[in-house]
This record gives C-alpha cells, sequence and structure tokens, in this order.
C-alpha cells in the first residue's frame, strides 16, 4: 500500500471512528492465510497497541447475515493473531440497517463498529483509487473489484458518471 493510500485511510478510520491511537501499518491480509470461506475484502491496520482494525465499506443493507460475516471475521483474525480486533465499517447512511447493536458473546476479544455516513462511499472510494494513481500507485486486484463495484453502489441516478469515471480508469491505467 502507497504512502498517501495508508495515510488517507489512517485518517478515515481515526475520524469517522475517534480512534486517536497511531496506526502503524497495513497489514496484508493475505499474509494472514485465513480459510477461503472467510470474508476477506477489508484493509487490516495495526495499531500502537498492536490491536488490529480491519477497515471496511459496507454499500449494501446490513443484514444479520453481514454481522455474521465480519464476527466469522473478527473470530478467524483473533485466532491467528492472539490480539483485540477492530472491525470497522463505514456506510452510508441511505442504507438500511436491520441489527441492532447489542454484545455478542465469544472467546475472541473484538468490536465492531458502524458508522453511517453522509458524504457518498462511492464518491470516496473512486477518490482513494484517483489519489493512489495521481502519486504513482498502480491498481491492484482489489481496486479493479472496488472499480467495478462503484457504479453499483450509489444512487441510480448517479450511476452514469461513476460509470464514466471507473471506465475512464480502467481504460487508462490496466493493462
Amino acid at each position: 500500500m502507497k504512502e498517501q493510500d495508508f495515510m488517507t485511510k489512517a485518517r478515515i478510520i481515526k475520524e469517522t471512528f475517534n480512534d486517536p491511537r497511531e496506526i502503524k501499518c497495513y497489514l496484508p491480509i493475505q499474509n494472514l492465510r485465513l480459510d477461503d470461506d472467510i470474508h476477506q475484502e477489508g484493509e487490516l491496520f495495526i495499531t500502537e497497541d498492536y490491536e488490529i482494525i480491519d477497515l471496511e465499506f459496507q454499500f449494501e443493507d446490513f443484514t444479520e447475515e453481514e454481522l455474521v460475516k465480519y464476527v466469522e471475521l473478527a473470530e478467524a483474525l483473533y485466532e491467528k493473531n492472539n490480539k483485540k480486533i477492530s472491525i470497522y465499517v463505514i456506510c452510508p447512511n441511505s442504507i438500511n440497517i436491520y441489527v441492532r447493536e447489542f454484545e455478542i458473546k465469544s472467546e475472541a476479544d473484538f468490536t465492531i463498529k458502524l458508522a453511517a455516513i453522509e458524504e457518498n462511499l462511492s464518491q470516496i472510494a473512486l477518490d482513494i483509487i484517483k489519489s493512489k494513481l495521481a502519486n504513482g500507485g498502480i491498481l491492484d486486484l482489489e481496486d479493479i473489484e472496488m472499480l467495478k463495484i462503484i457504479p453499483l453502489s450509489c444512487k441510480k441516478e448517479d450511476r452514469n458518471y461513476f460509470r464514466k469515471e471507473c471506465f475512464k480508469i480502467i481504460n487508462k491505467f490496466s493493462y
């Protein structure tokens, strides 16, 4: 992960979730060798106190199935690292949240925090990718997948704008 991309995501974590801790480094989820059936789409970071933070962008309704997916990920990360896990999920305030806040009993030490924001997540994701490219970064598979999802995650009236922007990036920067 490029330094600029890292700094942007660390700032998002600090500001969105009021987490004052220093984010020390990025941890590629592939390095953990989790089972293939475990959700592995977020990005992992290590804090100054060695806690693992998983930053997720949620574009669809937050249902019981989504919560189970994040609990399973938190437990797998805890089992591999024996460190406290925080799953931070950012979603637009336009999605429906079908689960209530409550304590989840588990042998793993984790928290899951959901932040519904008014900002357009599609625009945030697009800006992160554009910033990465502007700073000399190269698109990876996660970026390509995000570019495919962005037009599906916005309001219907904004789809053509996001499709056009994503197509421009894919055509210009991918091989």
